[in-house]
């Protein structure tokens, strides 16, 4: 009737009234926690509270122009894609843990080793044990405590490093009643689950800092390590914590599952 087209015709677009404030918690969240994608971003704001879907954080995200940088790919390592690997598969808490040193730097230049531990089922990481030198000695007393502390596992995997191959780590493991599970050589795919805690440990802390003594290595990668058990979302737990006071995996009444089942976190338990 007005003779204007129904396309020129539109409301203006109101945006929610709390749009502001979860911009800001999205965007402070995203400059903590730098190498987060949205999906774990909306795991933590609901843990903070916000009754919020990925969608909509998702759609702030790219507003807002936020991304997780790229990461610069690493040459001449060859990784198997075929899937022809069979290896040992964890099916429940203390089943199979793994473990592989890690190295980096404090500013001086010095070197100084990690020693990682992780259930390879709750992703849990145990322990990271930090000094300039670590050898099968410091093997066997890390594992003391932990074996003390959570029990004896029925494998503990591992590369063929000497301090892991050591006769006297692999008699004492012998001894406590667990096996050992070595990879092949040259083929860390088999060691997944570890190498992926790993590369996230490089990825979201060591890259990012600078130590400039080893005292300040030990806190900021043990506080690390606690965020890592206990706040930080897992995509493979549900966007869930691994720790035990957040992942519960039930008594074996009903049996274990089989070694192909999926993977599917049980639901938190309220204390």
């Amino acid at each position: 009737m007005l003779g204007q087209h129904r396309s020129t015709q539109r409301k203006t677009p109101r945006g929610r009234a709390d749009d502001d404030a979860l911009t800001a918690d999205i965007i402070a969240l995203a400059g903590r926690f730098g190498r987060y994608g949205y999906r774990r971003i909306t795991a933590l704001l609901r843990e903070a509270g916000w009754a919020v879907n990925v969608k909509r954080v998702e759609r702030i995200w790219r507003r807002e122009g936020l991304k997780v940088p790229q990461k610069q790919p690493k040459k001449g390592r060859l990784w198997l894609g075929d899937g022809s690997c069979i290896r040992l598969r964890p099916e429940r808490p203390n089943h199979v843990w793994s473990y592989d040193f890690v190295e980096s730097r404090t500013h001086d230049g010095r070197k100084f080793r990690m020693l990682n531990v992780v259930d390879e089922f709750t992703r849990e990481c145990l322990a990271i044990r930090i000094n300039r030198k670590l050898n099968s000695t410091a093997v066997v007393d890390v594992l003391t405590d932990l074996f003390i502390l959570r029990g004896v596992p029925s494998y503990v995997r591992s590369d063929n490093g000497p301090e892991f191959i050591a006769k006297a780590v692999r008699d004492w493991i012998d001894a406590v009643g667990a096996k050992t599970a070595f990879i092949e050589p040259s083929s860390p795919w088999e060691n997944g689950y570890c190498e992926s805690f790993n590369s996230k440990l490089r990825d979201e802390l060591l890259d990012g800092e600078i130590f400039h003594s080893l005292a300040e290595a030990h806190v900021v990668i043990e506080a690390w390590r606690v965020h890592y058990k206990t706040a930080r979302p897992h995509s493979s737990l549900g966007y869930r914590p691994p720790a035990p006071e957040a992942v519960q995996w039930p008594s074996n009444e009903g049996g274990s599952p089989p070694p192909n089942a999926p993977r599917v976190a049980p639901k938190p338990v309220m204390h």
